[in-house]
């Protein structure tokens, strides 16, 4: 009856795409040049019922190992749920991927639509008794399956994933749970739309006159701008941090500046339609209430349980062993730049300006004079060149074989050290209106295996970077630079992954960033620099005295860029401590739980609560630490190349690859990286990074 029900479904799917003379393509094969999504195909009347279809075919899966009256064992059981829904991740990885890159009012409403659809579809599966009687039946008798490593694993995640998903509770309370879930999946929904919102919709719109201090590659970014504002003639900066940063550094008109940041820094904080204050005071209650009913003493106590921190103590120890050192160096920072200034009077507007007079002063550094030597043609040959070096990988564009998601979009297939296809990744680099904030990388299809052969993934890294301005190619900042180190090391740990199961895939929240930051260690090394840092017109290798003022000035702003960090961090963990947060005055809330840790009035946190997307909508509540709690293992790790002696070492960068970045969650963070470098990791290379010691 259920293979009926499945195949009557199956047959409505394709009826309803006939009827539409348009065949949805989630529902064949892909002939496309490795299995890409076939973007031009994709419309979004496709989605809902692509997921309709999977949602019917995991629920097929479900009831035929839930109605099995055999014994419950590894494969009947634990294999047939890892291999259950495929469509499912099929549509999904589209569909999120597209939602943050080309988001529309349509995908939006569809946004809200699919997601109370598949939170209460997973709800149905992890809440399902049957299905979790039978997988604890074969987690409490794993240790006589004689099972691999992995296996074992597989079995103990799952049990895992069940029970923090509240399949232990009464059936009041999973009920409960249910609303919950449901209710929060709306709230990140609402949060990340009216931020999306706010942050399009600011624009500095600014005649030649108010541009004094401004480099003319910036004036030229400007104008084009506000021409595609319908501002023609006028010069247009927004909040994307590769229009305000630049505003912010060299700007001299400090009213303009101070407008600016305050934009910027109001984001979802006007008391309007799009404001984020209501959403943040329901998002925290019910977090609590959830942490709560499944018996943790807050959400951030629920969340660390299942990271390498395993509780919100060690957090705080070790952001408050840096709060200090780093509020020191910081506040050295600022009386230098006072001096400069001639004022008692220093804002947080004022900071980028001054600190990039400081940073001429003391290094002759101007950035703008390092800009023509980071193309962004040259950057990625850069992070090409690096990784051939390191792991044997090669590239070779393909953006007009395959179908694309955006005409800016550039596409590359990856080839492994034995001429063997290892991927595909998609970049997607500049500002649209129709993107989300921030960089990330994601994947449209993850790496897996399916029939016994290794399904090789494709990769997306999206940024907002610096656009091009007429013939003048982008030119990124140091920053900006960065930041694709950064992403490509993400792009780099899925690329690599050869993991047999699904559902050990994930690596813990704050190990996560370890193969991303390890990355930005090789960015600007002397060595990594003569590769790729060329004049884009001349071809020119950027010259030694430029290099060796990059270094030189390495730990310039240290104070700065680590107190702004750990501010955020540590409103992050207040906000998910809470034990009875009533109805939060959010404003009032942040400002005290800055000011009790000492937070200097020029500096802003890197995220005010009411566009800190990090951990209200993006996945990282209660976690946003785990940049420098990985920071820790990256430096460390970093200095396992610098102690061979060979900073392109392959068997360092072989061990690494086979320890770390190939192994998904098949151990603990920690294993892995026990396994990789052979001892624990130190701080001291961190504090060192910083500037801290």
């Amino acid at each position: 009856m259920k293979k009926v029900l499945l195949m009557m479904a199956t047959s409505l799917a394709l009826f309803a795409c006939s009827e539409t003379e348009k065949p949805n393509p989630f529902f064949t094969e892909w002939d496309t040049p490795f299995g890409v999504p076939p973007f031009d195909q994709i419309e979004n009347q496709h989605f809902v019922p692509a997921f309709e279809l999977a949602i019917v075919q995991e629920k097929a899966v479900i009831d035929s190992i839930t109605s099995n009256t055999e014994e419950p064992t590894f494969d009947n059981t634990i294999v047939a749920l890892d291999q259950n829904g495929a469509l499912m991740t099929k549509v999904a990885r589209v569909f999120y991927g597209l939602a943050g890159t080309e988001a529309t009012p349509e995908l939006d409403s569809l946004k809200s639509i699919i997601s109370a659809k598949l939170t209460a579809h997973g709800s149905d599966i992890s809440l399902n008794q049957p299905l979790f009687t039978r997988v604890k039946a074969v987690y409490e008798n794993r240790e006589n399956l004689a099972l691999d490593p992995e296996s074992l694993r597989l079995v103990e995640k799952i049990y895992e994933g069940f029970a923090r998903s509240g399949a232990n509770l009464a059936p009041d309370k999973k009920e409960r749970l249910r609303k919950l879930d449901g209710e929060l999946a709306k709230l990140s929904i609402a949060f990340e739309k009216n931020l999306r919102h706010d942050n399009g919709t600011f624009a500095l719109i600014l005649t030649k006159e108010q541009l004094a201090g401004l480099p003319e590659s910036v004036v030229a970014a400007a104008a084009q701008e506000a021409t595609a504002r319908g501002n023609e003639g006028s010069y247009a900066f927004t909040l994307d941090k590769a229009s305000m940063l630049p505003f912010l550094q060299y700007a001299d008109d400090e009213k303009l500046r101070e407008q600016l940041y305050t934009g910027y820094l109001t984001r979802s904080n006007h008391d309007d339609e799009f404001d984020n204050k209501e959403v943040i005071n329901q998002i925290v209650t019910l977090r609590m209430e959830r942490a709560a009913i499944l018996g943790f003493a807050n959400h951030a106590a629920f969340v660390l349980d299942g990271n390498m921190a395993k509780d919100p103590a060690a957090v705080y120890s070790l952001l408050e062993e840096l709060w200090t050192p780093a509020v020191k160096r910081a506040k050295k920072e600022l009386a230098e730049m006072k001096k400069i200034k001639g004022t008692k009077e220093f804002n947080s507007w004022d900071w980028w300006y001054y600190a990039e007079k400081l940073r001429t002063q003391k290094y002759a550094l101007d950035e703008n004079e390092l800009r023509p030597y980071f193309s962004m043609d040259n950057s990625i040959n850069g992070i090409f060149e690096l990784t051939t070096k390191l792991f044997g990988i090669t590239y070779r564009e393909i953006t007009k074989e395959v179908p694309l998601y955006n005409k800016e979009n550039r596409v590359y297939e990856v080839t492994d050290n034995n001429g063997e296809h290892l991927g595909v990744v998609y970049f997607d680099f500049h500002p649209r209106s129709s993107k989300n904030v921030g960089a990330w990388c994601t994947t449209f299809r993850g790496q897996s295996y399916k029939d016994g052969k290794k399904v090789a993934p494709v990769v997306s890294i999206v940024c907002n970077f610096t656009k091009p301005v007429g013939d003048t190619p982008a030119l990124l900042t140091l920053d900006e630079v960065e930041t694709l180190f950064h992403e490509y090391g993400h792009g780099l740990h899925q690329l690599f992954a050869d993991v047999k199961y699904n559902s050990i895939k994930s690596v813990e929240r704050d190990f996560v960033e370890l193969p991303s930051q390890i990355m930005e260690n090789w960015a600007f090394e002397p060595a990594v620099l003569a590769m790729y840092a060329k004049h884009y017109e001349t071809g020119e290798v950027i010259p030694a005295e430029l290099v060796e003022k990059i270094q030189k000035s390495s730990l310039f702003n240290q104070g700065f860029n680590t107190v702004e960090y750990l501010g955020a961090s540590l409103l992050d963990l207040d906000y998910h401590t809470v034990v009875d947060p009533g109805q939060i005055d959010v404003n009032k809330f942040e400002n005290e739980s800055l000011s009790k840790y000492g937070l200097m009035a020029e500096i802003a946190p890197r995220y005010r609560s009411t566009y800190f997307k990090h951990i209200f909508s993006g996945g990282y509540s209660a976690v946003y630490y785990s940049y420098i709690w990985a920071e820790v293992l990256d430096a460390d790790a970093y200095d396992a190349f610098i102690e061979s002696g060979d900073l392109f070492d392959q068997a360092t960068a072989t061990r690494f690859r086979q320890e770390v970045l190939s192994r998904g969650g098949t151990s603990d963070g920690g294993v892995l990286y026990h396994n990789f470098r052979g001892k624990e990791a130190s701080r001291k290379p961190l504090m060192k990074n910083r500037g801290l010691i």
